[in-house]
């Protein structure tokens, strides 16, 4: 999901990259952005964290966080500045380093308890008269990892973590007043009431409930316990504006906290670990002791997760390129593998989403589903690399369904946001069901799919479902004109009926990929009907124009009528944005657009090919990505947001493989190793996840239709560890490309495993257990993928246009 923003700033100045990159353009051996990147025969990374930079996408709303977590972790400790992701780059204050944050969200989101490290006499507790200012120069992050000097306070602090603790160390200077502020009341999204209290002379605890995320009427409450290293020498607590020494409680609406108070004349380091919890005190004290013990050793937590960081992004081994690039890629793997997060305790007890506890059986539960972003590429990935995860994401989604009754569109925490627009569930649980992670569940999923497809939640549930199921059932597309809470449900959050365009393109899709489950489940007549529906986004195609167009409930177009401008109709987007969200079906759109020399006309106006070829770091930042930039107001590629993602491979199906890799290669060059080096919001490692997929010339297109498009690698060389599930996949895939750049980028030929690959797609079983596939290159296009029948499969076609 995106916010609208400013133009995307080329800048890594004061970061180590910068420099590297500024000295490599001054000895000439770095070409300008966009430019043939300089073939290299620089070997896979012994360890790759080294090349990993936590500070990109903290600038221009990319909305990351650069503080500390464990791969999936509960907690994300990390500093806040302000900013919708808790960490804005452009500011230089700190008020404090919470527990819980989202790697690239569009809405102020987590952000609960920011605990603050301070000297002198506790009085004023506005977090932002007693935050601090720092500077990027006494800065440093790495996975796992963070650091900042606190320069109002002259304290040092580091940052690490466990799956469901995070750790702070502060040295202090010599002061008889070293002060650890917890604040309750403050988080990056609402809250609502607060708890703490101080218990003995070393544990702080108690709980935060927040909610509302991008308008949204979710709430969630998560639990903390607290504990330092040694005896504080007092403490306090306090109520608004008001504080309270030698209290020990303060709960209630309004902002709430504590303190506790070193001598550090002498021992000036202070380190506190922090359980949390999202079932209650009891989880959250026993998910410290069982993950820390008697434990204060910050060192060998930070070095133990450093190794964890590193074993994850060996999964994937690349050589070659710049180090620009291969920063670029290792920083975009980071980020893919932040999220979803561990909800459950030790002991398997998790909140479901009927606000009771429950202890789960036979998986890991799991949370924070931000589903119309990572149905994609990320859902895919997570497949690809941590087959384990993926199943047990995917076990919890159908969890939220059994707990609360129906399923999630974008789930926060323990509770449903609302956000987004269509049915990101059904393709990201079709896609599961496909490679076997709903083994033992099948049955379940699909009950609740068909339900959610068919039918909305009753009036007094939390979730908006497919709230214009009706009219897309009964007219074939969802109408626009509707009035929300008379002709469509309106229960926070997004609603369908706002966007009727969208939901259409958005249900259709999600239909084709249900009709897979039912086929492979032996629902034949279910089968039947979600197909034909998986063709429903042909009811909104005006050949008049050429554009997909909302029409009335009376069946009549919307005029008048710019496609351009169409952005009411669309979310976060317009006609021309859209114009491509017929993933299971890109042989019939290629159909409706006038065949493919008609298709690869279009593709090359949306992309400003022509100039791709002569500038293409100047044509994506300029042409696709303008200054003001508008989601509503332009007739090109966004490679921002998510509705675009698999565009540049519609070239496949019109014949023209050799143009997405010229498509693909500009997209990358916004992918940078600076703060502002992300192409607007990650949600949640979506946008990583296309690099990485994309860095590898392979490509998921189609949730559940289990092959990858193919394209051109972006490294002469990758080594790719196939997560290992049962016997359905596991091994080693090796992706060679010799003299891999930006100028050799054409595929001449394929293979796998010695043998031709003429198409431009794999069968996932083809690679599922690993493998050579080896490329050709050139500088010149080729004829390779153009032959008939080269185009990857239209997987929901029932027939061609």
């Amino acid at each position: 999901m995106r916010s609208l923003i400013g133009g995307i700033r080329a800048r890594t100045a004061g970061t180590v990259a910068g420099v590297l990159t500024a000295a490599l353009l001054g000895a000439g051996l770095l070409g300008p952005p966009g430019a043939a990147a300089a073939p290299s025969a620089a070997p896979p990374p012994a360890d790759a964290t080294s090349l990993v930079h936590p500070f990109v996408g903290t600038e221009n709303f990319g909305n990351t966080f650069p503080g500390a977590s464990a791969p999936f972790g509960m907690v994300q400790v990390s500093p806040d500045t302000g900013g919708q992701g808790g960490y804005d780059y452009d500011q230089n204050a700190i008020h404090g380093f919470s527990q819980t944050h989202l790697s690239g969200v569009g809405c102020g989101v987590a952000g609960e308890l920011p605990i603050m490290p301070t000297t002198g006499a506790v009085g004023d507790v506005d977090p932002e008269h007693y935050r601090s200012t720092f500077s990027h120069d006494d800065e440093e992050a790495t996975p796992g990892y963070y650091r900042v000097g606190l320069k109002t306070y002259g304290i040092d602090a580091e940052l690490t973590a466990t799956r469901r603790t995070g750790w702070q160390r502060y040295t202090f200077p010599a002061t008889g007043a070293a002060n650890v502020l917890f604040n309750t009341g403050k988080a990056n999204q609402k809250v609502f009431g607060s708890e703490i209290r101080v218990v003995g002379d070393r544990t702080v605890e108690g709980r935060v409930e927040a909610g509302n995320f991008c308008a949204g009427k979710d709430r969630h409450t998560v639990y903390f316990t607290a504990t330092f290293d040694r005896p504080f020498a007092s403490y306090g607590t306090w109520r608004g504006t008001t504080s309270s020494p030698g209290s020990r409680e303060a709960a209630g609406e309004g902002g709430n906290g504590a303190w506790a108070t070193f001598d550090a004349t002498r021992d000036r380091d202070v380190v506190v670990k922090v359980g949390l919890s999202y079932t209650g005190p009891e989880g959250a004290a026993k998910n410290l002791a069982a993950e820390t013990g008697d434990s204060y050793d910050f060192d060998a937590t930070r070095a133990a997760l450093h190794d964890t960081w590193r074993k994850k992004l060996d999964a994937i081994r690349v050589g070659g390129g710049t180090e620009e690039r291969r920063s670029a890629f290792y920083t975009a793997l980071y980020h893919a593998q932040l999220h979803p997060n561990v909800a459950g305790d030790v002991d398997g007890r998790y909140t479901g989403f009927d606000g009771a506890v429950h202890t789960a059986s036979g998986y890991t539960p799991y949370q924070n589903f931000s589903l119309w972003d990572t149905y994609r590429p990320q859902n895919q990935l997570l497949e690809l690399l941590e087959p384990g995860v993926a199943r047990d994401v995917a076990l919890s989604v159908v969890g939220i369904g059994r707990d609360g009754g129906w399923l999630p569109r974008w789930a926060l925490a323990n509770s449903e946001t609302n956000i987004m627009t269509g049915d990101p569930v059904t393709p990201f649980l079709v896609e599961a069901w496909s490679k076997g992670l709903l083994a033992g569940h099948e049955d379940e999923a699909y009950a609740l799919l068909k339900k959610n497809a068919t039918s909305t939640p009753p009036a007094d549930s939390p979730y908006n479902g497919r709230s214009g199921v009706d009219y897309y059932r009964e007219l074939g597309y969802v109408p626009s004109g509707l009035e929300l809470g008379t002709d469509c449900a309106d229960k926070g959050g997004d609603n369908d009926c706002v966007h009727p365009a969208s939901a259409t393109l958005e249900y259709s899709a999600a239909d084709a990929a249900l009709a897979l489950m039912a086929r492979g489940l032996g629902h034949r007549a279910d089968a039947r009907t979600f197909a034909e529906r998986g063709q429903a986004y042909r009811t909104l195609w005006d050949p008049s124009i050429g554009q997909f167009r909302p029409r009335t409930a009376d069946g009549a177009w919307v005029t008048p009528y710019d496609p351009v401008e169409a952005g009411r109709q669309f979310h976060e987007g317009g006609a021309y944005q859209y114009q491509w969200l017929v993933p299971q079906d890109p042989a019939g759109l290629v159909g409706l657009m006038g065949g493919r020399s008609a298709t690869e006309k279009r593709l090359d106006d949306f992309f400003a090919y022509g100039k791709l070829l002569t500038d293409p770091a100047g044509t994506a930042r300029q042409d696709w990505i303008s200054a003001p930039y508008d989601y509503y107001g332009k007739p090109t590629y966004n490679p921002n947001n998510e509705p675009d993602l698999h565009a540049p491979y519609m070239y496949l199906w019109a014949g023209a493989p050799a143009k997405a890799a010229t498509v693909v290669r500009a997209a990358m060059t916004l992918f940078t190793t600076g703060p502002d080096g992300m192409t607007g919001n990650d949600d949640l490692g979506t946008m990583s996840a296309w690099y990485v997929f994309s860095s590898l010339g392979l490509y998921p297109t189609m949730s559940g239709g289990d092959f990858l498009a193919l394209s051109s690698p972006q490294f002469a060389s990758a080594v790719v560890r196939i997560g290992r599930y049962g016997l359905r996949q596991g091994g080693t895939l090796t992706v060679t490309a010799p003299g891999a750049s930006d100028a050799k980028r054409y595929v001449r030929s394929v293979s796998l495993d010695g043998r031709n690959v003429a198409r431009t797609w794999l069968d996932w079983d083809q690679v599922a257990h690993g493998g050579k596939l080896a490329h050709r290159l050139s500088t010149e296009p080729s004829s390779w993928g153009t032959g008939p029948g080269a185009e990857p499969p239209s997987v929901g076609a029932t027939h061609r246009g």
